[in-house]
């Protein structure tokens, strides 16, 4: 097991790095961009300015950074309150506790995705969260100049998922300009829902309330941190060439008559949220078990296995070990250690290829066996992972935004890559900042 190293925070390497990580992002968005010559730098460096001062501000100033820290100590404390349901429904009469096996997840991880889908649907019915969203909005609107649905649609993805933050704008979803409906896209990719982040803090943190608050200051501050960088990535790949709306207005979701109704339908969406992580994680980590038996074969056949287990920190030929050796590169412009960029490489293909879920997993059981050199990698880990982008979030988004406009179903399907693209772009923009000033 090795022992973690703390870095000792800002140094002109990193620095240095990171500046070569960001323009080969921005060499990145720029191959791929649609229309090279529309692309607005201004923009874009308005985007990456606030992705730096909130990085600052979260990390380096110390009154944002207790503000972070204490909305982490309230989602610690709601996990708490999860647990509190969890004994009650799967505990034994007789001890009191949980003798199930599947407690590890089934039984401690899915109820809060369920119970934060309701605390999600009340406060949004309280009128708390569009609050917030309309302040996000209009700042985003007023320093990048953007349409008024595509910054109500970024900012409500800080808090929603992929297919409940197009709610807020769906009056305007048929009347989108391409280049808005990506950004739409884009941000749903970017970012990570209430329900889902506080099952990742519990991957990360565990049981240990000082571990859970510090990733959940982590996860808060990339989720806010990606929506302007999808923008970025967004207006990169497909520039703004149209006439688009400038009304700043906030839908109202239908949360229902009262409180109560609120709860209800916030309970049922996170409960079929729940059922569907459940079943996803089951499919692709069989797939991926049945992958890797596949390769060790080739392996064995091939003696392939020897040297690898000779000459890498990997036993054996293996999907992981692919998806290491693939994304090592990105992850050392990241500011990742080269001890430790085949194990993040890893971890940003898992996410992709399969989910960020799939990922995070891998993350909290490689940080529990100590496979980390360096504690900064676990940190910028944990920022490439937050968010949606993987191949099977272009299915969910053109059926979920789909059956909102069925219209533009057509164009969320030419979108669908590009939208994968930026979304990706936008989680490293974010880790790759956060590398520079750890």
């Amino acid at each position: 097991m090795n022992e973690i190293i703390q870095t000792s925070g800002f140094s002109i390497e990193s620095l240095l790095r990171g500046l070569l990580g960001i323009a080969s992002l921005l060499l990145i968005a720029f191959a791929f961009s649609r229309n090279r010559k529309g692309i607005d730098w201004k923009l874009v460096g308005k985007g990456l300015g606030i992705q730096i001062i909130f990085a600052l501000l979260i990390l380096k100033v110390p009154f944002v950074s207790t503000g972070f820290e204490f909305v982490g100590k309230i989602f610690a404390k709601i996990i708490s309150f999860t647990q509190d349901g969890t004994m009650f429904l799967f505990s034994s009469f007789e001890t009191g506790i949980i003798e199930s096996p599947l407690m590890n997840f089934v039984v401690m991880i899915l109820p809060t995705v369920i119970f934060f889908s309701a605390l999600t649907s009340l406060f949004y019915y309280w009128g708390v969260l569009p609050r917030i969203v309309y302040g996000f909005a209009w700042l985003m609107k007023k320093i990048m100049r953007l349409s008024g649905p595509e910054s109500v649609a970024a900012a409500g993805n800080i808090f929603l998922g992929q297919t409940e933050s197009p709610l807020l704008v769906k009056p305007y979803l048929d009347k989108m300009t391409m280049s808005e409906m990506l950004c739409l896209m884009s941000g749903g990719m970017a970012t990570i829902a209430g329900g889902v982040l506080a099952a990742y803090i519990g991957f990360l943190g565990g049981d240990d309330p000082v571990q859970q608050i510090m990733f959940a200051k982590h996860l808060l501050a990339a989720s806010v941190m990606s929506a302007p960088a999808a923008i970025v990535a967004a207006k990169m790949l497909l520039p703004e060439k149209e006439k688009f709306e400038t009304k700043l207005e906030v839908s109202k979701a239908d949360m229902g008559a009262n409180a109560l109704e609120a709860i209800s339908k916030g309970t049922t969406d996170g409960l079929r949220l729940a059922v569907n992580v459940g079943a996803m994680l089951l499919v692709f980590i069989g797939l991926m078990s049945m992958a890797n038996f596949i390769l060790l074969k080739v392996g064995d056949w091939t003696t392939l296995n020897i040297w690898i287990a000779d000459h890498t920190q990997y036993d054996n030929l293996s999907f992981n070990m692919i998806l290491g050796y693939i994304g090592a590169p990105i992850a050392w412009l990241m500011g990742v250690c080269k001890e430790d960029m085949f194990l993040v490489g890893q971890l940003l293909g898992e996410k992709t290829v399969l989910n960020e879920f799939i990922g995070y997993m891998s993350l909290g059981e490689m940080k529990s066996a100590g496979a980390f050199v360096e504690q900064k990698s676990i940190i910028i880990a944990t920022y490439i992972l937050c968010g949606f982008a993987n191949f099977a979030s272009i299915g969910i988004q053109i059926g979920g935004i789909g059956a909102l406009a069925p219209k533009r179903r057509g164009d969320l399907s030419k979108l669908g890559i590009l939208a994968l693209i930026a979304g990706t772009l936008a989680s490293l923009f974010t880790a790759v900042i956060v590398g520079m000033i750890l």
